[in-house]
Parts: C-alpha cells; sequence; structure tokens
C-alpha cells in the first residue's frame, strides 16, 4: 500500500498526485490518497509519497502543514517507514522546494528511510509537473521491488 501525502496551495500538486496515483494503480499497487494527512491515520508500514507544492518564503501548504506539526511534536519513531517525496517549487525564489525539504528532514529524524533521491519540479520549466513526476515513477517503482 502506498500512501500519497498531498500538500497542494494551488491544486497543481493535487493534481500531480492524482496523475502519479492513477499510474501507480495501472502498475498494480493499492494506493490511498491523503488530502490532509493525520499522522495518527497513517500506517507507518505503508509505503509513503509526500507529493507537496512550496508557496511562501518556502512555506508547506495550509493543508499538510499541521502534519508537519504533528509530526514534529510526536515523540514516536517511524523506523519501519519508507517514504519519497516529490516537490513543485519555482526556481527563481532561493526557498525553490523547500517545503519537501522540510518534510523529508522531519521523517529522516524519525527515524524513516527514503527509497531515493526526491525530485524537485520546477514549475517555470516547459515540461508539465505531472509529466515530470511521471517520467520519475518508475525510478520508485524500482525502489520498491
Amino acid at each position: 500500500m502506498i500512501e500519497i501525502l498531498v500538500g497542494s496551495q494551488m491544486g497543481a500538486a493535487e493534481y500531480v498526485a492524482e496523475q502519479v496515483a492513477e499510474a501507480l494503480v495501472q502498475a498494480g499497487y493499492e494506493v490511498n490518497i491523503h488530502l490532509k494527512p493525520k499522522l495518527n491515520q497513517l500506517n507507518q508500514h505503508n509505503i509513503w509519497l509526500v507529493i507537496t507544492s512550496t508557496y511562501g518564503a518556502g512555506d508547506l501548504p495550509d493543508n499538510i502543514q499541521p502534519f508537519a506539526d504533528q509530526l514534529a511534536q510526536d515523540q514516536g519513531y517511524l523506523t519501519t517507514l519508507s517514504y519519497a517525496v516529490i516537490t513543485l517549487g519555482d526556481s527563481s525564489y532561493d526557498t525553490f522546494c523547500l517545503a519537501g525539504k522540510k518534510i523529508a528532514e522531519l521523517l529522516q529524524k524519525k527515524g524513516a528511510k527514503t527509497l531515493l533521491p526526491g525530485l524537485d519540479i520546477d514549475v517555470l520549466a516547459a515540461d508539465l509537473p505531472e509529466d515530470l513526476a511521471l517520467a520519475w515513477l518508475p525510478k520508485l517503482i524500482h525502489s520498491l521491488s
């Protein structure tokens, strides 16, 4: 089971998450999408795929910030958890994709294992964010086998 945790301020990351989820289902995986993830509702024995945008000064979107706060305050460890992160950002800012780095850092501090280097998507690039995410997806799938 792959838990997709979505952080989306304007909808772009949510759309990418939907496209990625569809591709994972077609590849034979069970997927749950969480638009307002809550730590106590997630199974840490599943794979977590965080797909988030960055807004403002490297901030997390409003819908995933409470999850990040729960993660930071929780006293437990996530040593059975494996995860990956896809982040959307604007490379014209010096806080490019900082939201994803913040989530990854929180997960690492809890003992979670990263499956592969995260994907940073520049929304200024010519390619559509969902196309870049789908091109990266085989790397994630390979890391699961």
